[in-house]
């Protein structure tokens, strides 16, 4: 950024105190964080609110080593953050993952998600919008740090006739751009679901595809299965063995269920039915995807993490959302299986396809899943 625009911008800055947090700690980046403010886009709100947003998260972190040595610090969080150091080395050591200062740093947000995603389709499709943005690229979810904020963009979208879906995230990536750390949002969950939300963050550093999160979030979410398959392996823990591949069952027939269900959706609104019988239909599917999802959990022995999920009353954008981060989880998979399990040729093998432009990397994709993809 010319040295122009940081003047006209100082006093701004000054006047929100948050000049010197980021000059002083993230001057190499601040051309990427303030570029989108001075660039005469519509989104000006839109990304404002993202810069806020982490810079509220930079002035509440601490060095995780300074919260253990703290005797004011609750003994609890404490044994949770000695047990994320362990999660986090064992990440860099025995699954390849980025080694740099990522969840070395702790940050109390005072609410339960760090950002509320909003995701939208059409009343007839369950192709997510997309919204494109100066660095990340385009992305089908857009990102909001007040649940009310997102609220108010979802309503709006709800009145231009979209049906839209609010998931609440603990944690996000910057992608390497910044250090990201451990939250309250996510700190005291279960060991086994910490391990598998570091390994999924770390996994973004590693390779990210432009403008496809369906790419990122299932790579994302290969890495994650796989790291906390060998973690719990080498905790040695009986007990979150059995948890981690109870969950893990649920997890993939979950996702399973709702593909098969959202392809039945997308097979119908390629017919030519008039609305009110497409509508009809439709709820005849959604009305099934449920009945079907309790005969499921039936056999899942105790597990009933989505009971909320369907309290929602499932749509488009909520089908479209799960998509996004697991229907090519089984290319990713299948890759892994052809490097042999080598996590290092699995990460190069991603990264050249991450490389392609997006019609070959689906096709290569594609080629890799159970009857090529058909």
């Amino acid at each position: 950024m010319s040295g122009e625009w940081t003047n006209a911008l100082e006093p701004a800055l000054r006047k929100m105190k948050i000049y010197s947090l980021l000059t002083t700690h993230y001057s190499r980046l601040l051309p990427a964080v303030l570029l989108p403010l001075v660039s005469g886009c519509a989104n000006v709100d839109y990304y404002w609110q993202s810069v806020s947003g982490q810079l509220e998260i930079w002035r509440r972190e601490r060095p995780v080593a300074e919260v253990l040595a703290d005797p004011a610090a609750a003994q609890a969080l404490k044994d949770k953050l000695a047990r994320v150091l362990e999660i986090r080395a064992f990440a860099s050591r025995e699954l390849g993952l980025p080694d740099n200062q990522s969840y070395r740093r702790y940050a109390d947000l005072e609410r339960p998600f760090v950002v509320w995603n909003v995701f939208a389709a059409p009343e007839f499709s369950v192709e997510p919008l997309r919204w494109c943005f100066a660095f990340a690229g385009c992305v089908n979810y857009r990102g909001y740090f007040e649940k009310a904020a997102a609220e108010l963009f979802a309503a709006e979208l709800a009145r231009q006739g979209h049906e839209v879906y609010i998931g609440g995230v603990p944690a996000y990536s910057t992608l390497g751009w910044f250090d990201d750390p451990v939250l309250n949002t996510f700190v005291h969950h279960p060991d086994v679901e910490i391990a598998r939300l570091i390994f999924h963050e770390l996994a973004h550093q590693v390779a990210y595809a432009q403008d496809d999160t369906a790419f990122n979030e299932s790579f994302a979410a290969a890495v994650e299965q796989e790291g906390v398959r060998r973690w719990v392996a080498h905790a040695g823990d009986a007990r979150q063995l059995e948890e981690f591949e109870r969950n893990r069952r649920a997890r993939t027939e979950f996702a399973q269920l709702v593909h098969k269900v959202r392809g039945r959706l997308e097979a119908l609104y390629r017919t030519r039915l008039a609305p009110d019988a497409m509508r009809e239909r439709k709820s005849a599917l959604l009305a099934a995807l449920e009945a079907e999802y309790r005969a499921l959990k039936a056999g899942w022995g105790g597990v009933d993490r989505y009971d909320r999920w369907f309290a929602q009353q499932p749509n488009n954008a909520q089908l479209a959302s799960v998509g996004l981060y697991t229907q090519l989880v089984p290319a990713f998979e299948a890759l892994l299986l052809r490097e042999r399990g080598d996590l290092e040729r699995f990460y190069a093998a991603v990264k050249e396809l991450a490389a392609l432009p997006k019609e070959q990397r689906d096709t290569r994709l594609n080629a890799l899943l159970p009857g090529g993809g058909k």
